[in-house]
């Protein structure tokens, strides 16, 4: 499949997305062929006391920075809202945790594919969402579970190389599928942990080659399981937090090819310099070209169905998620935080049609998964944590090189039991 990304964000604006984030418009249609706009903050509907009640917010897009972004500007358009930065709950399981346990949230925001489609068919308790359509769903595309959950950011797995003497020497590595990298004659960064969102996005991109629904092994070939092993044991890795994200060690010149996510990548390389003697800089650098393309996802914001909400305190909590995923707040936060709108509109006006290359690469998230009704993002939803537990029992990952673990007897394995939760 080809990412409708790059079609997306034409001047055209053209229709029939599979990954994409927009539908055409004449008012986006006008921004893309012009300058980027400026932004302005858009306010509160006039008719409601907005400020008469504070939003319980739950988020795994929750640094500090974005936090206080969040809470100020909310406040200038009339809203109050409470929301953890991720010193109190760092990434997806934890922020969908928090709200499923503490059954307080009005709203959530963030998560990816993987986590929606487990709110949204139930399996979290006491987390249910609200009817609701924003006045911008006809701006995202695809990016919807329609009447429920909208899409606000777009990002996706990148595998980057640096191509001066300290990486490729002016070659830039192809390959047909992400897993080919173990293959080849570049060093390469590998992740430290099992869990995270990065890490497990990862995961989904090495193994998307290697899918097989009949496998015992999470629905995974064993020779997937193979070639995440010889990621973990051939590659470079580190203790250091500093290091946990791949650009790093890329930066220091330590390996030639590492993996980092999009949304993030500008503004560390804009740094660079401020950490390594040796750094990145727009031209020694760029991405592997891979046939496959990369793993996109996309975080959504939905309302969540608390209990003793009023209605018109219920109407509070859908203007301002209406009002957070609006073109003019989704390319504020895209300024100011390097992300990408899903808001095709917010796109035009930050981007006119200069896009980013990073975002118009081929995503198969949402191809559908021969022999299944799934796309590849529901399928690793339906398998991740089959996917946690077998990496968790044989001991991929490990932290320290003293820690490293035999490689499995790969055709004497017991699937039934590596797939399934350690006992504690």
């Amino acid at each position: 499949m080809k990412s409708s990304v790059s079609k997306l964000l034409a001047v055209t604006l053209a229709a029939g997305m599979l990954a994409g984030c927009g539908s055409s418009s004449a008012a986006a249609s006008t921004a893309a062929s012009e300058a980027p706009a400026e932004t302005t903050t858009a306010a509160a509907p006039a008719d409601l006391d907005t400020s008469s009640y504070t939003i319980r917010i739950y988020s795994n897009s929750n640094s500090t920075e974005r936090t206080t972004w969040l809470i100020d500007k909310a406040k200038e358009a009339g809203f109050n809202i409470s929301i953890d930065d991720n010193s109190v709950i760092s990434g997806d399981v934890a922020a969908v945790e928090a709200a499923n346990n503490n059954k307080d949230g009005d709203l959530i925001f963030g998560l990816n594919e993987t986590r929606w489609g487990q709110i949204t068919r139930g399996e979290y308790e006491n987390l249910s969402l609200v009817d609701w359509t924003p006045s911008w769903a006809d701006t995202v595309g695809d990016y919807a579970y329609p009447g429920k959950a909208y899409g606000l950011v777009v990002q996706n797995i990148l595998m980057l190389c640096r191509t001066d003497d300290l990486g490729t020497n002016g070659e830039v590595p192809h390959y047909a599928h992400w897993a080919d990298m173990v293959n080849d004659k570049y060093s390469w960064y590998r992740q430290n942990k099992v869990g995270g969102t990065t890490n497990s996005n990862i995961n989904a991109a090495m193994l998307y080659s290697f899918v097989d629904p009949e496998s015992p092994a999470g629905g995974i070939s064993v020779d997937g399981w193979k070639a995440l092993w010889k990621f973990c044991a051939d590659g470079t890795f580190s203790g250091d937090d500093d290091y946990k994200y791949g650009f790093t060690p890329l930066n220091k010149g330590d390996v030639q090819i590492t993996e980092f996510y999009s949304s993030a990548l500008y503004g560390q390389i804009d740094a660079a310099a401020e950490t390594s003697d040796n750094p990145i800089t727009p031209d020694n650098w760029a991405l592997v070209d891979i046939d496959d393309g990369t793993y996109y996802i996309a975080e959504y914001v939905g309302i969540l169905d608390k209990a003793d909400r009023t209605d018109e305190q219920t109407e509070i909590v859908k203007a301002f998620a209406d009002w957070f995923g609006s073109a003019e707040v989704q390319a504020e936060w895209a300024e100011n935080f390097d992300t990408f709108p899903c808001n095709s509109e917010a796109a035009s006006m930050v981007y006119g049609d200069d896009i980013p290359e990073i975002y118009t690469l081929p995503n198969f998230a949402l191809n559908k998964v021969e022999g299944t009704e799934m796309t590849y993002a529901e399928y690793v939803g339906a398998h991740v944590s089959e996917w946690t537990n077998i990496m968790t029992n044989l001991g991929f990952y490990w932290k320290d090189a003293s820690e490293a673990a035999a490689e499995p007897d790969w055709d004497n394995l017991d699937w039934a039991t590596l797939t399934q939760k350690a006992a504690e």
